[in-house]
C-alpha cells in the first residue's frame, strides 16, 4: 500500500526532494498547482491527499512568471525526479500529475497569473493558485463531481470560507465552463448548500 501525503509538511518534503534532484541534474521547471495540495500549502486545510495536481506550467518573462499549457506527460527530467521520489517515499507513481491540464483549454479566470503565490524548491518553482481561483475551481469540482451530496470538493470549498461576493464571482465563471442546460442550476444549488452550511456554524 502506498503512503499518502499527510498535509503540508509531507507535500513540501516531496516537492523539495524533486527540486533537489532537478537542481543536481541542472534542470529547472515551474508548475502551478491547484486542489487539495495547493489548499494545504496555503494553510486552508490540513488533510491527506494522494497527489499534487498541476494545472499549468510557467515560463519567466519580463521578470514575472507567465502560465503556459501543461504537457500531457511530464518532461522526462521532471518525470524521472517524480518517479524517484515516489519510490523513495512510497507514493503512488503519478503523485505529481497534470490531470487538471484540460482546464487550460476551457480558460482560467481573468487575472489568474497575478494571484499565483510562488515558492522555490531547488530546481522546482511551485506556484499555488490564488484564493479566488481555488474557490472557483472547487465550486466547479463540487458541481461536477459531488452532485447533490456534500462531498470532498464541497468540504474544501467550505473550508475556504468564501463570502457571498466571492461565491457570486466564482459562480459566474463556473457557469461558463459547461454548456449543459441544467448546469447553471446545479451551480446555484452548490452555492446555496455552502451558504446554508456556513449559516449553521
Amino acid at each position: 500500500m502506498h503512503n499518502v501525503l499527510q498535509g503540508s509538511s509531507d507535500i513540501r518534503r516531496a516537492l523539495e526532494r524533486v527540486g533537489e534532484l532537478l537542481d543536481a541534474a541542472g534542470e529547472m521547471y515551474a508548475i502551478i498547482i491547484v486542489g487539495g495540495a495547493a489548499m494545504n500549502l496555503r494553510n486552508v486545510v490540513s488533510r491527506a491527499t494522494t497527489d499534487v495536481d498541476v494545472i499549468a506550467f510557467a515560463t519567466r518573462r519580463a521578470g514575472s512568471w507567465r502560465p503556459i499549457e501543461a504537457p500531457p506527460q511530464l518532461p522526462a527530467p521532471l518525470a524521472l525526479a517524480v518517479t524517484t521520489v515516489a519510490r523513495d517515499l512510497n507514493l503512488v507513481p503519478d503523485w505529481l500529475n497534470t490531470g487538471p491540464r484540460q482546464q487550460w483549454k476551457f480558460g482560467l479566470a481573468h487575472g489568474f497569473a497575478a494571484r499565483v503565490r510562488w515558492r522555490r524548491y531547488g530546481g522546482l518553482h511551485v506556484g499555488t493558485a490564488g484564493r479566488a481561483d481555488l474557490i472557483a475551481l472547487k465550486l466547479f469540482a463540487a458541481t461536477d463531481a459531488d452532485g447533490p451530496a456534500a462531498g470532498r470538493h464541497t468540504n474544501d470549498l467550505q473550508a475556504l470560507r468564501p463570502t457571498d461576493r466571492e461565491l457570486a464571482t466564482a459562480a459566474r465563471w463556473v457557469k461558463q465552463q459547461d454548456a449543459g442546460a441544467l448546469f447553471p442550476q446545479h451551480v446555484d444549488q452548490v452555492v446555496e448548500r455552502v451558504r446554508a452550511r456556513r449559516a449553521q456554524r
